[in-house]
Parts: C-alpha cells; sequence; structure tokens
C-alpha cells in the first residue's frame, strides 16, 4: 500500500494533548493551521490563500517531546503519514484531513530554539553501537542532560 507523506509548515492551532494508552504508549494530539500565501503582481504584496487545518498525532518519545516543547501558536514543520477519514456528524458527510507525524520542529526561519537530547531509555542496549564506542565522528552521549527540564525557548516574530 502506498502511503501519503508530506512536510507542512504551520502553526500550533492548540496545546498539545499528552495521554497514555493501556498499553503504556505514549501519543500526543493538536491541531495544526497551514495557510499558503502568494505572491499578487498586481498588488505588489502577498496574498493569503485558504487555510488547511490538520489533525497531528504524534507516537511514543516523539509524543512526550513535543508536549513537553510546543504550545499553542508555535510556528513548527511536520513531516508525515497523511491520511483522510471520512465520517458522518448530524446527517451530513464530513471528511477529516490527519497527519501521523514522524518528525517535528519548530520552525526555524521563523524564530531560535534550544535543542536538549533526551536521554535515552534504560531498555537501550547502551553497551553496544557505534553511539558507545567513543570513535571520532559519533554522537554518543556527550552533553546528554540526564534529567532534560521542560524548557522552552522559541523567540521570534509572533505570527
Amino acid at each position: 500500500m502506498n502511503e501519503t507523506m508530506v512536510t507542512v509548515v504551520g502553526n500550533l492551532v492548540d496545546d498539545p494533548r499528552l495521554r497514555t494508552l493501556d498499553s503504556g504508549l505514549e501519543v500526543a494530539g493538536f491541531r495544526v493551521a497551514s495557510t499558503s500565501r502568494r505572491w499578487d503582481r498586481d498588488t505588489e504584496q502577498y496574498v493569503d490563500s485558504a487555510q488547511l487545518f490538520l489533525s497531528v498525532s504524534c507516537w511514543r518519545a516523539l509524543a512526550g517531546n513535543v508536549s513537553q516543547s510546543l504550545r499553542k501558536g508555535d510556528p513548527v514543520v511536520l513531516t508525515g503519514k497523511l491520511s483522510t477519514r471520512t465520517y458522518e456528524k448530524d446527517g451530513q458527510h464530513r471528511t477529516a484531513i490527519e497527519l501521523e507525524a514522524y518528525a517535528v520542529g519548530p520552525d526555524l526561519g521563523r524564530g531560535t530554539a534550544v535543542f536538549r537530547r533526551s536521554a535515552r531509555p534504560a531498555s537501550d542496549d547502551a553497551g553496544s553501537g557505534p553511539a558507545s564506542s567513543g570513535t571520532a565522528g559519533s554522537f554518543g552521549d556527550a552533553g546528554v542532560d540526564p534529567a532534560p527540564t521542560p524548557a522552552r525557548e522559541l523567540t521570534g516574530a509572533a505570527v
């Protein structure tokens, strides 16, 4: 089956909502608005087109990181799998556009951010692989804050 992979640039419409499923998996959900703009030669200014609203879901570690890092109004860049779902409400057929995000980050074209690498979970095999070998060019765990605080710095132009 083919998947529709997309990259969306927009703003969070609401704060991410983090929940833990009975299985122990974490999932975060939020909505994003994206408005495309085009240059109008006649008026010599940018003109906004229609807005696109997407429901976004993030799973596992990404869910926790998103819920600690992002807030309503933050400019973001999202990459993930796009899907549509049809349903009926009040006798009307409706369509919801949803994005299962694989990567989420602040839009650095509209502000700055401070990145803190998350500590690896204890279940990872910390004694093997290039990250633990200490060889040149590997990131390893150097500079990882073992108990990162939910610091949130995103400054720049408010939109």
